[in-house]
C-alpha cells in the first residue's frame, strides 16, 4: 500500500521550510519499517522506488512546483528511472534522503536522488525523468519553468544524465517482451 500517512507527515513537516532554490537539495530521513522489507528483511527493492516519492514531492513543494501545478491544473508523472543499489537498508534502519533537481531537456525534468546510512555509506540512488501534465498531454518544461517564475533555460545536464537519456532513445517501444 502507498504510504500516505509517510507522505503527508512529509508534506506537512516541511510546508514552512524554507524555499529552495532549482539547485537545492531537500534532505530528509526516513526509517525502513517491518512493512518496507522483503525476506531478507532489508528494504525492498520496489518499496525503495516509492520511498522515493517522500522526498520529490516535498522537494517540488519546497521549490514551488506543486503550488504552480495547482494553479495551473496541472499534473506530474514519472517517465522514467535508473536506479542503482549497492547497500542493505535493514529493518529500523534510518536513512538519510538527499533529493534534487538536475536539470531540463524539451520535456523531461530531471531529478537525482540518493539515500545514505549512518555509517555514511550510500545505499542506492535513482535518476528520474518527470513530466508535467495538461488536458493537451506534457507541458514543456521551459513553460512550467517560465510559470515558477525562473528563466527556461536549464543548467547543463550531468554527463551520466546525458547518456542515460541517449540510451533511453535507442530502447525500443513497445519492448520486444
Amino acid at each position: 500500500m502507498y504510504p500516505f500517512i509517510r507522505m503527508a507527515k512529509e508534506i506537512r513537516k516541511y510546508r514552512k521550510a524554507d524555499p529552495l532554490g532549482l539547485d537545492g537539495i531537500h534532505v530528509s530521513h526516513h526509517t525502513c519499517w517491518p512493512w518496507d522489507i522483503d525476506l531478507w528483511k532489508e528494504l525492498n527493492n520496489g518499496r525503495t522506488l516509492t520511498l522515493y516519492d517522500l522526498g520529490r514531492i516535498p522537494l517540488a513543494q519546497r521549490a514551488g512546483l506543486l503550488g504552480t501545478l495547482k494553479r495551473e491544473g496541472w499534473g506530474l508523472t514519472i517517465a522514467g528511472a535508473c536506479v542503482r543499489y549497492r547497500r542493505r537498508i535493514r529493518v529500523f534502519e534510518t536513512i538519510e534522503m538527499r533529493s534534487r533537481m538536475v536539470g531540463w531537456d524539451a520535456r523531461f525534468l530531471y531529478l537525482e536522488q540518493s539515500m545514505w546510512r549512518k555509517d555514511g555509506e550510500c545505499a542506492n540512488h535513482a535518476v528520474y525523468r518527470s513530466a508535467v501534465t495538461g488536458p493537451g498531454g506534457i507541458v514543456p518544461p521551459a513553460q512550467v519553468l517560465t510559470a515558477m517564475g525562473h528563466e527556461p533555460h536549464s543548467p547543463p545536464l550531468p554527463a551520466f544524465v546525458q547518456k542515460w537519456i541517449e540510451a533511453e532513445d535507442l530502447r525500443p517501444w513497445p519492448p520486444q517482451c
